[in-house]
């Protein structure tokens, strides 16, 4: 049922009580932090509003009339109940607050989450942080399903439905074993050649096999995977034991690369493999409490990130861990022999 309009705003309720308390209606104003002429106005015009006068003025002072006495009893349980609420909103929101879902594909989860949430954690050591993983189609899912305050995806757009923000970049590479014939081509990987050789990839929905298909759609698409796995990790391994090419994020490789396990191919510029990485919520809705820190430091964090990925790809790789084979031994000289007398 509708309030009459002959009940008083809440605020109002609150200057009655404080002037029937405190027996002036300018000390009432001040302890409100409003001009006694400002309050002097709400009485009278809550008195117009219910009909009968609340307060005897005089020199002395202003104290509630009879009718005055029981709006402010009223009152009273008015502005008790809503204090009660107010109490009630701010412990929800505590709650609430101690406690954020995060749900990132495997890429963001792996080499990037980590350092985030340690560096949250450090500001909100109260925050109990529950990250799950999925790919790219999956987090979109549970993000808007409300199972997680914030989703990390990789793509070149957000997931229908969902509003975003790019916290970082990143780039596919093409890896191979060492001893794969492609380690050792002088000349760039074509799209064309790309596209016509089976790969092993990541599964349908994943950030990474979305990036590659689109870029080489030109080319009338890739070639029909030789392996499907479900995390960097197995790509990985599945790689240096020779079981093909594989594309994945450079986040994923830089010890392999640096150590020679694996070995980037060098790709036609016409190739374009970047990709943004992007911070997902709901549409029409904005990140809140620990969600809106978070996604304020990945922001803050993208700059070092990139400048950390532009110094990797310039250090020399490192020495390849191997055991020393014939032609790594010093050759034996001849030494002169000085016995003979000439």
């Amino acid at each position: 049922m509708a309030l009459s309009p002959r009940v008083p705003e809440l605020g109002a309720l609150e200057l009655l009580l404080a002037v029937a308390r405190l027996g002036s209606v300018g000390r009432a104003a001040a302890e409100l932090g409003v001009s006694q002429p400002t309050a002097s106005a709400r009485i009278k015009g809550m008195e117009r509003q219910i009909g009968v006068p609340l307060l005897d003025r005089s020199p002395r002072g202003s104290r509630p009339t009879e009718a005055g006495r029981l709006v402010v009893e009223w009152a009273r349980q008015v502005v008790e109940a809503a204090q009660a609420l107010d109490a009630g909103i701010d412990a929800l929101r505590e709650r609430r607050d101690a406690r954020l879902t995060v749900v990132a594909s495997l890429t963001v989860a792996e080499y990037l989450m980590p350092g985030w949430l340690l560096a949250l954690h450090a500001t909100n050591p109260g925050t109990a942080v529950t990250l799950r993983t999925a790919n790219s189609a999956d987090v979109a899912g549970h993000v808007l399903a409300g199972e997680a305050d914030l989703g990390f995806v990789e793509g070149p757009l957000p997931p229908a439905g969902l509003a975003g923000a790019v916290v970082a970049a990143d780039r596919l590479v093409v890896v191979v074993a060492p001893d794969h014939p492609w380690s050792r081509r002088r000349a760039p990987l074509s799209g064309r050649e790309l596209a016509a050789t089976p790969l092993v990839l990541r599964e349908p929905g994943s950030g990474t096999r979305e990036v590659l298909e689109m870029a080489l759609a030109p080319y009338g698409g890739a070639a029909s995977p030789r392996l499907e796995l479900a995390s960097s990790t197995a790509l990985k391994a599945a790689a240096m034991t020779g079981a093909g090419p594989v594309c994945l994020s450079e986040l994923a490789v830089v010890e392999e690369l640096a150590t020679r396990r694996l070995v980037a191919v060098r790709l036609a510029e016409e190739l374009d493999l970047r990709r943004p990485l992007r911070a997902v919520w709901p549409s029409g809705q904005r990140p809140t409490g620990p969600a809106r820190e978070l996604l304020a430091l990945t922001r803050r964090t993208a700059g070092t990130h990139q400048a950390r990925m532009a110094q990797a790809r310039t250090l020399p790789p490192k020495a390849a861990r191997r055991a020393p084979g014939p032609s790594d031994r010093p050759a034996l000289r001849a030494r002169p022999d000085r016995s003979s007398k000439s």
